[in-house]
């Protein structure tokens, strides 16, 4: 199976930022990818964090989710919808929510990202400060779906850190996860691959990683490197920033090879 991890550089603009999208499915379909996956905020990058909220959907309706319906219908394609913010019970706080939908355009999953990321740096460039608990509501439940015949398992930026999702994942264990970012270029470029690399390897599956990636009109600045990784650690496919689409080739074939010959997940007593 083609998959393919989409780059972008979002802006508060969710029309300009659903067009680009549009464009990059349609690029990656026409290249062969049977599932593709968007970068976390694929659709928004507000001004500031509680921008969110002027945008949020509820479930199941608003023009966010029906472009990813429309899209994976269009192409026959299995889109990971990196993240949109949906409504949650709290009014002052949304849902960063991953959705999966099918080839025919039916929603197969969802995600709520569960750990919220916080930050704060004084650095050359001034203060770098990011409190994601302030604006969003935290998700409680891991995620995992059958695509085609593979298994899917769900996470978003900051869970990279948290090896025990992956671990709750991996029962039974995922072919592939996925991972939609917006790493800062702070902690991306000391951190980035070596997490998705070592999530890789531990848990002996492929690894999609779309992010954000170059200077948003907000001032942000995010790492990108947008990157599919095998289930021995080797990075297949990477883009350092903009826009774009990054391929690579999901083989069966080296998934059972990986997990025969070191048979760790086999082994774990934890």
């Amino acid at each position: 199976m083609k998959i393919a991890a989409l780059q972008m550089v979002s802006t508060p603009d969710v029309a300009r930022n659903l067009a680009t999208a549009r464009r990059l499915l349609a690029e990656a379909a026409a290249q062969g990818a049977r599932l593709a996956a968007l970068p976390e905020y694929f659709c928004f990058m507000g001004l500031k964090d509680s921008d969110k909220l002027g945008v949020a959907e509820p479930p199941g309706a608003g023009p966010i989710q029906a472009m990813l319906a429309e899209a994976a219908r269009t192409h026959g394609l299995w889109i990971i919808g990196g993240t949109l913010p949906l409504v949650s019970p709290d009014p002052q706080r949304v849902l960063n929510a991953c959705g999966v939908w099918a080839p025919d355009g039916s929603l197969a999953a969802r995600y709520d990202k569960i750990h919220l990321f916080r930050f704060e740096r004084d650095g050359a460039g001034g203060r770098e400060r990011y409190d994601e608990g302030a604006s969003i509501r935290a998700g409680r439940q891991p995620t995992a779906l059958a695509v085609d015949a593979l298994r899917l398992g769900l996470s978003i930026c900051y869970d990279l850190r948290f090896p025990e999702l992956y671990r709750a994942l991996m029962t039974p264990p995922c072919d592939l996860i996925a991972v939609p970012s917006a790493f800062t270029y702070t902690t991306g470029q000391a951190h980035w691959e070596t997490l998705l690399r070592a999530r890789a390897i531990e848990n002996q599956c492929y690894v999609i990683a779309p992010a954000q990636g170059g200077r948003h009109e907000n001032g942000r600045r995010t790492w990108g490197h947008s990157l599919i990784v095998d289930p021995w650690g080797e990075v297949l496919a990477v883009r350092p920033e903009g826009e774009g689409v990054v391929l690579a080739e999901l083989d069966p074939a080296r998934l059972a090879e990986v997990r025969g010959q070191l048979p760790a997940l086999s082994h774990r007593c934890l």
